[in-house]
């Protein structure tokens, strides 16, 4: 593995975005319908591998619904506005509203509103009653506070994540930390962690008893986590990193762990690549938050983007595109490949001859000469 000096006493790995690379096709193509795009993931089975981000600006119950009857699942941010506010949609269409010079501040304090434990309860509820599969994300600073009121509202899948995840969440404010592996083991429901960008904390993550892991960081286009941590990792080299983790995991405990991509695409083609890459599925948010059922209402913002001290990420604008059944599955009317994910993806399996995700992955990429 080549390392470049960056002065006398530090050395570095070259690493490659999805713009960095290439999906190569072979001797052989298919018909786009032989195409199996469905996923599965312990218990559960998606028509398609597409999650959508846990955002204000992209998933509220009723696009969480519409995103599962469309074959994915919609992950409902549980420390979100729906969990604090029981008139959520005033409080986005305030937001929305916002001046761009007061919007960071103003969000920071109706982020602050307590989270209601009754909420939660009626939220998840609503997701269920559509008859798809719910899904929701806290972080580990509170979900030992509130895992009893998630389980007690029958949730489907839990994603407990942060932009940096460990195995072990340590805090002086906690005389007792979050130990994933013990905590994921007590539960029945299906763990997905994260995020995650090296083959180190990816390992330990899957060694927790995860059922997937969230790869990416600082990738977002609401994030400025580089800018602010200056943490981060292009996401072709941490997809292929945790890649490589899972085969280690496999051989040593026979578990399969899925990988998904979270974050840096916004086309079918970046889809195609995060796949071909090592992911199983991938967790959309700007592409998602393009559509015009959006909650965002033209406009999208991360967690970390409402930190109360150090906000990691800002209120971006985004054009909508169309709706979330248009942006999923088409059709589309924009050769940018922005709208009809699905169907880029399938295109792309098609042309480079490999029916299901699992076959393509075994892709060969190149890397673009710059």
């Amino acid at each position: 593995m080549a390392e470049f000096d960056i002065g006398k006493g530090k050395t570095a790995r070259r690493a490659y975005g999805f713009d960095d690379i290439m999906i190569v096709p072979t001797r052989r193509t298919r018909d786009p319908e032989d195409i199996d795009l469905t996923w599965e993931i312990d218990a559960y089975r998606f028509d398609l591998p597409f999650m959508a981000s846990a955002m204000d600006s992209v998933v509220s119950p009723s696009t969480a619904i519409e995103i599962g009857q469309q074959g994915g699942v919609g992950v409902l941010n549980l420390e979100g506005l729906w969990t604090r506010y029981e008139n959520a949609d005033g409080i986005l269409e305030e937001i929305s509203t916002l001046d761009n010079a007061a919007s960071v501040q103003r969000m920071q304090q109706l982020y602050e509103a307590p989270v209601i434990p009754e909420l939660i309860v009626e939220r998840i509820a609503e997701i269920n009653a559509a008859g798809v599969v719910s899904c929701a994300a806290i972080s580990p600073q509170r979900t030992k506070a509130h895992i009893d009121t998630i389980l007690t509202a029958d949730l489907g899948m839990l994603v407990i994540q942060q932009p940096v995840l460990s195995a072990e969440h340590v805090s002086n404010n906690d005389s007792e930390p979050l130990n994933l592996k013990t905590f994921i083991r007590g539960l029945e429901l299906p763990v997905i962690v994260g995020d995650c960008a090296s083959y180190a904390a990816a390992l330990h993550l899957m060694r927790t008893g995860a059922a997937g892991v969230l790869v990416g960081v600082g990738t977002g286009r609401a994030s400025t986590v580089r800018t602010v941590l200056g943490i981060g990792g292009p996401q072709a080299t941490a997809l292929a990193d945790v890649r490589a983790a899972r085969i280690r995991h496999l051989d040593e405990t026979g578990v399969y762990t899925q990988i998904i991509a979270d974050g840096s695409m916004a086309t079918g083609g970046d889809v195609a690549k995060a796949i071909v890459c090592g992911a199983d599925a991938v967790m959309l948010g700007a592409p998602l938050a393009a559509a015009v059922e959006a909650p965002g209402r033209g406009w999208h913002w991360g967690v970390q983007s409402v930190h109360p001290t150090v906000p990691q990420g800002g209120r971006v604008p985004v054009e909508p595109v169309g709706t979330l059944a248009e942006i999923i599955h088409g059709p589309s009317h924009a050769d940018d490949g922005s709208v009809n994910l699905a169907g880029g993806l399938r295109q792309s399996m098609a042309m480079c001859g490999y029916t299901d995700l699992k076959d393509f992955q075994k892709a060969e990429i190149l890397v673009s000469q710059k």
